[in-house]
């Protein structure tokens, strides 16, 4: 991971623009490829990113832009974040190696093993292939069959949030890299899915499950019941 402090001032071109005028920030480059634009407030969530994959490229500063360096980044989908560095402070990389995985909570982990056990809550004719299937930036939480033979991936949360959704992205998107594996369709299974997540994940082409905690683990909910 390379850490930058600098004065810079960020441009985003694509689907829509955005514009960060000139002021100190972090930078993040993990090496993933990813690119994020962080400032001293909104906890973990930047003020501009990319996601991989992605290509930082360092290109000639235009004529009349004052700056130190100018980045480009740029996406399969030809979109651009544009970084003009000003005076940098702080520049230094890091090799963290290779994460062990968030550990989950108890509802959470009990939710995988009940789906490893009743694989078939996916569709008829699903069979599980393994748990925690390890990929370069973390492990899906089951990697299935589905009746045709397909590779499907499974990422299960207890509420189901945009950041869910974009955390099997990632998934995908490394794994259809893998001919042994691809084509990988995805599947997005929570307790609770928020109606921004279910709308990205379907814009996506990942299918939204809600999982039943009490079905699967063969009891009956007592909600709303007075006896």
């Amino acid at each position: 991971m390379r850490l930058v402090i600098a004065e810079c001032q960020v441009d985003y071109v694509g689907r829509l623009t955005a514009h960060l005028p000139m002021a100190r920030r972090l930078l993040l480059v993990k090496n993933d490829g990813s690119v994020s634009v962080h400032a001293d407030d909104r906890a973990y969530k930047p003020l501009n990113w990319m996601s991989p994959p992605c290509w930082l490229t360092e290109q000639p500063i235009p004529d009349g832009a004052a700056g130190t360096a100018l980045w480009v980044v740029t996406n399969k989908a030809g979109e651009e974040l544009r970084i003009l560095l000003g005076e940098v402070e702080h520049d230094s990389s890091h090799e963290l190696g290779i994460d062990p995985g968030l550990v989950k909570d108890g509802v959470e982990a009990h939710l995988q093993e009940l789906l490893a056990e009743h694989v078939q809550t996916l569709g008829p004719g699903y069979t599980l292939v393994r748990r925690e299937y390890m990929t370069a930036i973390g492990p899906v939480d089951l990697l299935c069959r589905d009746a045709t033979g397909g590779s499907v991936a499974v990422e299960i949360k207890r509420r189901g949030e945009i950041d869910g959704v974009e955390q099997l992205t990632r998934y995908l998107e490394l794994m259809n890299r893998d001919t042994t594996l691809a084509p990988v369709s995805g599947v997005f299974a929570a307790q609770l899915i928020k109606p921004q997540a279910r709308t990205l994940a379907e814009d996506r082409g990942i299918r939204c499950l809600i999982l039943d905690y009490d079905a699967l683990r063969g009891t009956e909910s007592t909600e709303f019941r007075l006896f």
